[in-house]
């Protein structure tokens, strides 16, 4: 690993904890991604997260508030880290190969399917209060069904 990897992969421990902390797995590997999506039932919620400012003023305070006020508590809380765990992210973003990647972003599964996305032009620009409404909308209609 050079010198910027380490410096990264120091930069970006507060911001993987954030999720972490909160009940999120993070899934480092296309296998655990894989194994994750083969073992899964139910509703997962997938935080794809990043370094930049929209996924730490918006999107991970955004998806945090939501679990923390919705009755629709997903079955399963995952998280890739764009730009850091590329080959996870990838093989994660392959189970929705018909959505251009997009990071931040927050998919919603049911039962191993992409069931709703919320893609980082639904983030960026936007406040917590309007993205936590959106995703506590997703997450009872995704239960709901």
């Amino acid at each position: 690993m050079n010198a910027y990897d380490e410096y990264m992969k120091g930069i970006v421990v507060p911001m993987r904890q954030e999720l972490t902390t909160n009940g999120f797995k993070e899934l480092t590997t296309a296998e655990e991604v894989n194994e994750h999506m083969v073992e899964a039932q139910g509703t997962s919620l997938v935080v794809i997260n990043s370094v930049c400012g929209c996924a730490a003023g918006l999107a991970r305070p955004a998806v945090i508030e939501a679990l923390e006020t919705t009755a629709a508590k997903p079955d399963h809380l995952v998280t890739v880290f764009a730009g850091q765990d590329k080959e996870a992210t990838a093989q994660m973003r392959s189970y929705f190969e018909d959505i251009p990647p997009s990071s931040p972003s927050i998919a919603v599964l049911k039962d191993g399917q992409l069931a709703y996305f919320i893609p980082r032009e639904q983030i960026e620009d936007h406040d917590v209060e309007h993205i936590r409404d959106h995703l506590t909308q997703v997450l009872e209609q995704v239960s709901a069904q």
